[in-house]
């Protein structure tokens, strides 16, 4: 297995109860735990790049994800993302070359019993693994092109228009 760049930027998947304030807010990611629990032994390198909530990504923080990604020596990247934009954030990184860029998510975050994140992620990283270059989204069980997916938000899901 080639390494894998992780890079985390918040959305559900990192996202906690703070009961003081009775409301959900992005926290630190839980994925180094989740890829220790699952006892991945390759070699993956964690970088956060930001934690917002994916509605509050602005177009200079995806610029910020974009140099992250073409800048990596890594050829193999995970990005954990909001699901929210996560389609448009995969749209801008889109003419990178080179890499395979899987970005995914989850409809609950990762520190509820019933989340989808411990999915999610390791059916992102099997694709990483399978995947020629370029860049995909990862979510429901599917592998999807930036280009035409959409969340389809009564379904809870992703889709291809």
């Amino acid at each position: 297995m080639k390494p894998i760049q992780i890079f985390t930027t918040g959305g559900t998947i990192d996202k906690v109860y703070f009961d003081a304030l009775s409301e959900f807010q992005v926290g630190e990611s839980g994925i180094g735990n989740m890829l220790a629990e699952a006892n991945i032994a390759y070699d993956y390198k964690i970088t956060p790049l930001m934690k917002k909530d994916s509605l509050d990504l602005t177009p200079d923080d995806r610029d910020q994800i974009k140099m992250a990604v073409a800048s990596c020596d890594r050829e193999h990247i995970l990005i954990t993302h909001g699901t929210d934009t996560m389609a448009e954030t995969a749209r801008h990184l889109m003419d990178v070359s080179g890499k395979t860029i899987v970005l995914t998510g989850s409809m609950l975050p990762a520190s509820h019993r019933a989340t989808d994140a411990v999915f999610n992620v390791g059916f992102a990283l099997a694709g990483l693994q399978l995947l020629p270059a370029g860049v995909y989204l990862a979510m429901n069980g599917q592998i999807l092109n930036p280009a035409n997916a959409v969340k389809d938000r009564a379904a809870g899901l992703f889709k291809s228009t």
